[in-house]
């Protein structure tokens, strides 16, 4: 049974979340207020139309509390994005992402009922930012204000060594959750397993213990 998605805006983000699902082959009701937008997604949505969904009864016209998931991409318009979630909740949708122009924003959406808030601006500087200062760190993602899971390939400071000759997790107090290497993965490496050059460690833990670690075998 393919998933059903509804996309409220769509900017450039709401776009690239609409023809993302689609390529994977899920079905997508595209919502905006601009017919512009509409129109260009007419052709890659499952089904795109104009609405404004600060309205409950347009909601409620158009079944979007059926969907499974909503996404609400709205821009620059906070109000919409609040009272857009308000609705839905109240509706009974059983998971909605709302996209968060910033914290306040954020806490009040979380306050309101949104399942997840995405940060897609800040995340992907905080992303940046980390790619630049260590060459070592390849990805990121933010678990909540204070803790992150971080891909961070294996340099000569580390290669050669068990987890337990590191001991990451008591001088860190970060954990190794899983080991890439080549097209396989090593999920909840044991103890004794030998970290190899080139290796992808997926570390999780506090930011200023995973920068700690950086800092300390990386630099």
């Amino acid at each position: 049974m393919r998933k059903e998605f509804v996309v409220v805006g769509l900017g450039r983000f709401g776009g690239s979340i609409v023809k993302e699902l689609i390529r994977l082959g899920a079905d997508v009701l595209a919502i905006d207020t601009s017919p512009e937008r509409v129109d260009e997604y007419a052709k890659i949505a499952t089904q795109a139309v104009v609405a404004d969904t600060t309205d409950e009864e347009v909601i409620k016209s158009l079944g979007i509390r059926n969907f499974e998931h909503v996404i609400i991409a709205i821009g620059e318009n906070i109000q919409a994005s609040i009272l857009t979630t308000l609705i839905l909740k109240d509706l009974g949708v059983q998971q909605i992402t709302v996209k968060a122009q910033n914290d306040y924003h954020a806490r009040v959406l979380r306050k309101i009922g949104a399942d997840h808030v995405v940060h897609p601006e800040r995340d992907m500087g905080i992303r940046i930012a980390n790619n630049m200062m260590s060459n070592n760190v390849l990805d990121y993602l933010e678990l909540s204000d204070e803790h992150s899971i971080m891909e961070i390939k294996a340099n000569e400071q580390i290669a050669g060594f068990s987890l337990i000759d590191l001991d990451i997790r008591a001088k860190y107090g970060i954990n190794i959750v899983g080991i890439k290497r080549g097209d396989s993965i090593i999920i909840s490496p044991a103890a004794d397993d030998k970290i190899l050059l080139g290796d992808i460690l997926l570390v999780i833990g506090a930011d200023v213990d995973i920068n700690r670690f950086l800092k300390k075998t990386m630099s």
